[in-house]
């Protein structure tokens, strides 16, 4: 045999080897292989009876006041139960244990690999020393034959710890049989994360529970943690998914060499605000905060990581919201307390105590403080979301309209006399499907296209004496700044106000 034809021989049997190994391969990843625990005896203990006694001890002490009724999400951390355990059982401990999740999709964002879309555990079941934890591979299924955006990539589970640390509390909490639906995300663009959020939307129902892992803040010292995972834990709670990647972005612009992440699963979190970007009905309860260094004997103050853990229910009442004569009077005195102080001045309001705030006007709603001098607009800003009680609410929009309201200078002391104060306070967001449902006097309107977005209060209306099509379209051009004909193809919400002022009083 020449060597040509050797040479030839040689390439033909290694070309068929590889082939068929590539085939055993293939038949290989078919076959069911369970996802054994890789870091029991590390993240929790790995011995069955101590790892129960663990979990329990951080969901203790527990009782049916602790539990939210119709909870739909968790957002916990993932951290060593030694550092995060805590928090993490101060989500966990909102669910009902004798209510029956039929699917628990379990989101976090790969530590170890990076890949286009999301990956979806569908080869066997995950297994923790408490025992199987069954994967629903019917749904696995369903999500990788979806979209391209949805595969089972082998590598992004077979480390990947942020899932695994959930499975236990929800073994111990959990009473009534439930499936899982593992996903861990690889992407790291947020267009891909809509992508995600509209197929897994359909799930989003009554019935299934969607926990996501991340932990916050990485490795700044103590009191910088606190103050950038109050910033991004307040942007969730907005749940407008914009204005986390904001704080996403304003956290990296820090340029602290110690702060290597605000949320190191932003990209869990994006697609879960995705999904409940808009819906009214919703809303997101912060349940509990601490970092690496409040852990006793094992905290370092220097190099923290920050955890919170955060609830999304289904509102309770639909019932309309109301102001009594009484509330509106202290709410304006909260504002001017508070305008009073912004400019250095001293204030003569003689303001109860916080908790007695708390009760007479804690309600949580939105809404807007608007500061006039002689009639003209000296600032005007506010949130939609209430995520606090509502009279902190105004003391903060107050602050913020005398200070940051980028169109006006910052309102000066000698102007104090001359200023009053209007405060609308706002009823949730409604998208609507046609213009036609605006009332105006009596809407205001929300238009938002991408990352554009603006706003005006109903009484913009009354006082301007705009059309329909002026109102919309003053709005889209000169607050959303998306055109004069730019709401024909935005999203547009509407919400009704309780507007009151000094001239009220």
């Amino acid at each position: 045999m020449n060597s040509i034809m050797f040479k030839l021989v040689v390439l033909f049997l290694f070309v068929a080897q590889t082939e068929m190994f590539n085939l055993l391969a293939q038949v290989d990843m078919k076959k069911n292989k369970d996802r054994e625990s890789v870091v029991a005896g590390r993240f929790y203990e790995g011995d069955k009876n101590a790892l129960k006694a663990e979990v329990e001890k951080y969901l203790t002490p527990q009782s049916k006041s602790d539990y939210l009724e119709d909870l739909i999400a968790l957002i916990v951390p993932h951290a060593g139960y030694v550092f995060s355990g805590k928090i993490a059982g101060m989500g966990y401990k909102a669910i009902d244990p004798d209510k029956e999740y039929k699917n628990v999709f379990v989101i976090g964002s790969s530590h170890h690999v990076w890949f286009e879309g999301a990956s979806v555990y569908n080869r066997g079941d995950y297994i923790t020393p408490l025992g199987r934890v069954e994967v629903n591979k019917e749904i696995a299924d369903e999500l990788i034959a979806s979209s391209k955006y949805f595969s089972f990539n082998p590598d992004a589970h077979s480390k990947e710890h942020s899932l695994e640390v959930q499975l236990p509390f929800l073994q111990v909490q959990l009473h009534k049989p439930f499936k899982i639906v593992p996903i861990v995300l690889g992407t790291q663009d947020p267009y891909v994360c809509r992508q995600l959020a509209k197929i897994l939307k359909k799930y989003f129902v009554p019935g299934n529970l969607f926990v996501i892992s991340s932990d916050f803040s990485h490795y700044p010292d103590y009191e910088t943690a606190i103050e950038v995972d109050k910033q991004t834990a307040e942007a969730i709670m907005s749940n407008e998914p914009e204005r986390l990647l904001k704080a996403v972005k304003d956290i990296k612009q820090r340029h602290d060499p110690n702060l290597l992440t605000g949320l190191c699963g932003w990209t869990s979190v994006l697609t879960l605000m995705y999904m409940t970007e808009g819906d009214n009905s919703i809303e997101y309860k912060h349940l509990g905060y601490m970092n690496s260094g409040d852990v006793p004997y094992y905290g370092d103050k220097n190099r923290v990581v920050g955890y919170n853990a955060i609830a999304v229910v289904k509102k309770q009442s639909d019932e309309e919201f109301t102001l009594t004569e009484e509330q509106k009077k202290l709410l304006l005195d909260v504002a001017h307390d508070e305008l009073a102080k912004v400019v250095g001045a001293k204030s003569d309001i003689k303001l109860p105590p916080d908790e007695v705030l708390d009760k007479e006007v804690g309600a949580h709603a939105g809404a807007f403080v608007s500061l006039y001098n002689h009639g003209e607009l000296r600032g005007c800003i506010g949130q939609f979301i209430g995520n606090k009680p509502l009279w902190r609410t105004v003391r903060e929009m107050t602050d913020a309209s005398a200070t940051r309201d980028t169109r006006f200078y910052p309102v000066r002391k000698d102007e104090l006399k001359d200023i009053k104060i209007e405060i609308s306070v706002l009823t949730p967001l409604k998208k609507i499907n046609d213009i036609s449902e605006i009332k105006l006097g009596k809407h205001g309107i929300y238009i938002k296209k991408g990352y554009n977005s603006g706003t005006f209060l109903p009484q913009v209306a009354t006082k301007t004496g705009w059309t329909l099509e002026e109102f919309l379209g003053h709005c889209a051009r000169d607050k959303a700044h998306i055109g004069w004909d730019g709401w024909k193809d935005a999203d547009i919400y509407t919400y009704e106000a309780i507007v009151f002022s000094d001239d009220d009083f």
